[in-house]
């Protein structure tokens, strides 16, 4: 056997190893955990209020909320790598990464203006 098949072999047994700690925690979880089965603990929660039949209820502030945690979240993935290699980059990615910025900054003046980020 190769060396090259070797390593294959070591990846292989720290996988196996770490699919049998993973299955020992939870069987070991599974038979010490508490067993006390309660209809209250079944009932679907919806964010403090009672739940209802049919179509749950919902407040769109919450989607309002992940929206913009999604975007300024995609902002920090195109701004940190453009910053890592800055000083490589020319003039041209320095102005789109500002333009791309303001574009940023300007949203979020808007939804501030709009009253979206008042919780209450």
């Amino acid at each position: 056997m190769t060396a090259y098949y070797q390593r294959y072999i070591a990846v292989a047994v720290l996988m196996g190893a770490a699919v049998l700690m993973v299955g020992a925690m939870l069987g070991l979880g599974r038979l010490i955990r508490p067993r006390r089965p309660q209809p209250e603990k079944y009932v679907t929660y919806e964010a403090g209020a009672d739940p209802v039949t049919g179509f749950g209820q919902s407040n769109v502030r919450y989607y309002i909320y992940a929206f913009l945690f999604v975007l300024f979240d995609v902002e920090a993935l195109f701004i940190f790598p453009w910053a890592v290699d800055l000083e490589n980059l020319g003039v041209a990615p320095l102005v789109s990464m500002i333009v791309f910025i303001i574009v940023l900054a300007l949203g979020l003046v808007y939804a501030w203006r709009k009253g979206v980020l008042r919780w209450a």
